[in-house]
């Protein structure tokens, strides 16, 4: 069991991730952040839109 407190920074850690992929991936910071938090945007969807040729406002759209 964890302790109280342990989960939210484990939950911050992974935002940022998610975050630092959507940004490598070519979304703009401002999706990127409408994104990351997410949990129902699958990132490897939103990954492969893009690496696929989708733009990533349309990517966005499609995955919002």
């Amino acid at each position: 069991m964890l302790e109280p407190g342990v989960l939210e920074p484990r939950i911050e850690q992974v935002e940022a991730w998610r975050l630092k992929q959507l940004i490598t991936a070519g979304y703009s910071v401002e999706l990127a952040v409408a994104i990351a938090p997410r949990p129902d945007v699958d990132l490897h969807q939103a990954l492969d839109l893009v690496a696929r040729g989708c733009a990533p406002e349309l990517a966005g759209e499609i995955l919002l």
